[in-house]
């Protein structure tokens, strides 16, 4: 009991000198943190990096895929011969040739043998590039996951890093039965400290997230309409089978 009163006069001395020299830097309020505190802080700081560093490459890989996507559609309507087409750029690691890579593939197979099943290529045709389209996206946005989960459980971490301090700083007041200001600010300003990274964590996370999915939903939509005009040329093809 002797031990506790004594580490609880220490903190609140250690309040009153931070109080009296009205410095709060965000350095000194990590120091002055206990153990729990510190813990909750550091998780949150590398989410935060970890997050940042989704953010910035998932930025740079759709604006890449984007800009490819588009070259190569340009590309594909100009081209005469599509089996050329897919000879030269079929291969590529893009959505789109992916896609084309699809059709062309259950094309072949389904027309190797007579006679043709038109309805039925037709089907397997569209059922082939949708499951491609579906599972490109689902490689993308993989890792948009982490960056969900940031934002709705950062803010609910800092929380109990701040209740957790909170109720430390007033375990100390109550043991020295001072409940003055200058007392009682530090603790509260250390214990909030670790809301505001949370927040700092979450929000960008929340952001991003939001607008990746955005911008993923209007790439599945690009392809989509890609496989659809494929799958249009594709048909017109078989009628011309025999």
């Amino acid at each position: 009991m002797g031990i506790e009163i004594e580490g609880n006069k220490l903190l609140l001395d250690q309040l009153s000198l931070e109080a009296a020299s009205g410095t709060f830097s965000p350095f000194e309020l990590f120091l002055q943190a206990d153990i729990v505190v510190k813990a909750v802080m550091v998780g949150l700081l590398l989410a935060s990096i970890w997050s940042w560093a989704i953010i910035i490459s998932f930025a740079m890989k759709l604006s890449a895929a984007a800009k490819k996507s588009e070259k190569f559609e340009r590309a594909f309507s100009k081209a005469e011969n599509i089996d050329s087409f897919y000879n030269a750029h079929g291969k590529s690691s893009l959505p789109s040739a992916k896609v084309l890579a699809a059709g062309i593939k259950e094309w072949r197979r389904s027309t190797a043998r007579a006679p043709i099943d038109r309805e039925g290529t037709r089907q397997r045709l569209a059922t082939s590039m949708n499951a491609t389209i579906a599972s490109e996206i689902d490689k993308m946005s993989d890792r948009l996951n982490f960056l969900a989960t940031v934002g709705s459980v950062a803010p609910f971490v800092g929380l109990f890093g701040t209740v957790w301090g909170i109720m430390r700083s007033f375990s100390a007041i109550a043991a020295e039965q001072n409940s003055s200001l200058a007392v009682v600010a530090p603790g509260i300003a250390e214990a909030l400290f670790a809301t505001a990274i949370g927040l700092f964590a979450a929000i960008p996370a929340v952001i991003a997230y939001n607008r990746f999915s955005h911008r993923l939903n209007k790439l599945e939509a690009r392809m989509g309409r890609f496989a659809d005009g494929f799958h249009a040329t594709l048909s017109r093809e078989l009628e011309l089978e025999k």
